[in-house]
């Protein structure tokens, strides 16, 4: 299978502003045809629940057109907000970019 991989790369904080714009690249990604996006989180500082909200939203947009969305290199504080609004199960969270690739793509 030959997937179409898109990265997103926030940055700052994540909310209810920056979140819209999230969603719609992931929209105007997936129709263009994206079968996996991930969004590295390594210049996001914080989130707040827009933001999270954003997440969730984009995450269920994923989904809703079989596709997969993934996320990596989560500072710690927004790794304890993942663990505490249980979006870690929701969400497949890597370490980093190299995390990923080595485990989603050697598994493709």
């Amino acid at each position: 299978m030959n997937s179409s991989i898109k990265i997103i790369q926030p940055q700052g904080i994540l909310n209810g502003i920056t979140g819209n714009e999230l969603r719609r690249e992931v929209s105007d990604l997936l129709d263009n045809g994206t079968d996996i996006v991930l969004i590295d989180l390594k210049e996001v500082n914080f989130i707040d629940s827009s933001g999270l909200g954003s997440l969730v939203s984009a995450a269920q947009m994923v989904r809703n057109t079989n596709a997969k969305l993934f996320v990596c290199s989560v500072s710690d504080q927004v790794k304890m907000l993942f663990e505490l609004t249980k979006i870690d199960r929701v969400i497949q969270v890597f370490v980093d970019q190299d995390d990923f690739k080595r485990q989603v793509l050697t598994t493709s």
